[in-house]
Parts: C-alpha cells; structure tokens; sequence
C-alpha cells in the first residue's frame, strides 16, 4: 500500500491563516522604536490580507518588534497608519499582522483585496 504523500508547506501555512493573502505592490513607510528614537525604514509591500501584510525591508527588525506602517493603497489618496506586530522573517521578507487598524483602513482594504488576484 502507498504511503500517503505528506501535505506542501505552502498548504499547510495557507489552511493556518485566518485571511486568504492578495498580491501587493506599494510602497510602505515603517516606523520603529529603538529605545526613544523613531528609526524610519522604507518597505515595499508583496502581498495584503484583512489581518496583515507581507514587506520586503532591507533592515534588521526582530521577530514580536512593534513597527508603525504608513501606506497608501494603489488607485487610493487616502494615507493609513496601522500598528503591526512581525511575526515571520526571512532574510529580508517579513510578515507583520496588525495590531490596531481604524474601521474605515479595514473597509479600505477589503474593498482595495476584491480587486487583486489572490497569493495562495
């Protein structure tokens, strides 16, 4: 009898996620506490969900580090601030979930996510 085939990463981390991620490409502008200073960091967003985002920052933040995000999304004028959390990194990858998003930046994005083409 064949052994079952063991199930992809890819499929396992996408059933983990409690929002389905959507392709992006914007610019994002992070802001990190370093004892009482504010380091600025420019980040280039690759992929959006309800509950976070996925950047390229070409800067050392460490897992659990609390940054502050400005962007605003493509076709929009509107500029948001989100606080989020890093959760994931590699090399110069990471993934950040938002901590506190206003009610109007979370309709802003669900509205911005049915009109991209889905990551995984």
């Amino acid at each position: 009898m064949p052994s079952p085939k063991p199930a992809s990463v890819k499929s396992d981390t996408a059933r983990r996620r409690r929002h389905p991620r959507y392709r992006g490409d914007f610019q994002v502008a992070v802001k990190q506490l370093i004892e009482n200073q504010y380091r600025r960091l420019e980040g280039h967003c690759r992929d959006l969900s309800e509950s976070g985002m996925g950047i390229i920052l070409a800067a050392d933040v460490a897992t659990s580090d609390v940054l502050n995000l400005t962007f605003s999304l493509p076709g929009s004028a509107l500029t948001w601030d989100v606080r989020a959390v890093v959760r994931f990194r590699q090399g110069c990858q990471y993934g950040l979930e938002f901590l506190s998003v206003r009610d109007d930046c979370r309709r802003s994005i669900e509205d911005y996510l049915k009109s991209v083409q889905p990551v995984d």
